[in-house]
């Protein structure tokens, strides 16, 4: 299936996101709250006719051979959409971030200053096959006050528009302009490339997906990007690691749900844990199916471990595969994890919290776990609600993005006629 629009309208698109993005900005918390709700008992009453179009997708997946963790990524269901609207009630129960006064202060001459916390204006999200983004980004972004410009991956690209559809429909009946969530339907590239320059119209694109996309969007565009990344995530089992802690968060990050960003990729062993610890390791993975990846030392310990390439130790697998190294020293991890890591989420199991302390001061990373699955790594499990993404770079916004990240802020001053 191709879907096509002329790139004119994509132009035309982000114009009228702008203009909304003006009278969304003037809406009370009470006004935005109001829709939020109104959205997500849509998005309920409406799941048939979403589910009947992600059918669709899902059937070209099977055509195509998408693998099991791509098609389970798409795949809807009522409950799922249940979760979406939930998600909406739990972002209009947060705290606005806009207008928050943020330092205030008065001039020798009674000027009187304000920093004040507003929308960043017009968001461009540029994400793949997860239908769950169209609406969390809406829901965070009308929140805050922003208008969107969705531009979904081909693969969910029916579903995605009949998300929107209802979405559309909702809004309606609110104070929010219907222009303010747009929906670029179609697949050509075109479009998305013309996104990338569009400086006038949009203040910052978010791309959400693997890192081939996350790349051409920093590349390519003039726009300004809040990066997000790929998580190739880690975990450290120190030689002083409790074994049954360590077990069950090697288990949980990597196996709860392995297609996801914050779910764990590279296990690195202290030589003297691996040592003492071996079999109960190699049984509780094989419990759990998970196939590893192994350097010399484990192959050489562990007769079905595959031989680990320079391409394992990068590898986001996505899958119930797993990397693991053997390293002698704590200093020997945070080598490979900074050769290797995405600065994404980094873990250490230990009972030494000096070590912990070392790993957690040394590793560069936007979240940092002691004794804790890097699976926590994601805005409702830390309390944001719904989250736009996680962001791996260190300007403006770093980590698990909820409202705040889509918020910058404008310095408002009061007189009385002074002048300079």
């Amino acid at each position: 299936m191709t879907l096509t629009i002329e790139k004119t309208d994509v132009k035309k698109q982000a114009i009228l996101a702008k203009r909304a993005s003006k009278t969304l900005s003037m809406l009370s918390t009470e006004r935005k709250n109001k829709a939020l709700h109104i959205l997500a008992d849509h998005l309920e009453a409406k799941y048939e006719s979403i589910l009947k179009q992600n059918e669709k997708d899902l059937e070209r997946g099977k055509e195509k051979g998408f693998e099991a963790a791509f098609m389970d990524r798409l795949s809807l269901s009522k409950e799922r959409i249940e979760d979406f609207a939930n998600g909406l009630r739990q972002v209009a129960d947060l705290e606005d971030p806009t207008g928050k006064v943020v330092s205030d202060w008065t001039l020798e001459n009674q000027l009187q200053v304000q920093k004040v916390t507003v929308p960043l204006g017009v968001i461009g999200m540029i994400y793949e096959a997860r239908p769950n983004v169209t609406v969390d980004a809406t829901g965070l972004a009308l929140k805050s006050g922003n208008a969107i410009i969705l531009k979904g991956g081909s693969n969910a690209i029916t579903s995605n528009k009949a998300i929107v559809d209802v979405m559309h429909e909702a809004l309606e009946q609110t104070d929010i302009p219907k222009d303010a969530v747009q929906f670029i339907n179609t697949t050509d590239r075109g479009a998305t490339n013309e996104l990338f320059t569009m400086k006038e119209h949009i203040d910052v694109l978010i791309p959400r997906g693997g890192g081939a996309l996350i790349n051409a969007v920093v590349n390519n565009a003039t726009v300004p990007v809040l990066e997000t990344g790929v998580g190739n995530c880690h975990i450290y089992i120190d030689e002083e690691a409790d074994l049954e802690k360590a077990l069950n968060i090697i288990i949980n990050a990597k196996t709860d749900r392995p297609a996801v960003c914050n779910a764990a990729e590279t296990v690195i062993l202290h030589e003297k844990w691996f040592n003492e610890n071996q079999n109960a390791f190699v049984k509780k993975l094989k419990e759990h199916n998970v196939s590893i990846h192994g350097d010399e030392t484990v192959v050489e310990a562990i007769a079905d471990a595959k031989l680990a390439g320079e391409e394992d130790w990068a590898n986001e697998y996505l899958s119930l595969d797993i990397a693991v190294k053997v390293v002698s020293s704590i200093d020997e991890a945070v080598d490979h994890i900074e050769q290797y890591g995405t600065k994404h989420s980094e873990a250490i199991v230990t009972e030494n919290n000096e070590t912990a302390r070392k790993f957690m001061l040394l590793v560069d990373a936007a979240a940092l776990y002691h004794n804790a699955s890097t699976r926590f790594t994601d805005g409702g499990a830390l309390g944001f609600g719904a989250e736009i993404g996680i962001s791996t770079q260190k300007l403006h916004a770093r980590g698990p993005m909820g409202l705040p990240a889509l918020t910058t802020v404008k310095y408002m001053m009061h007189g009385t006629g002074q002048i300079r």
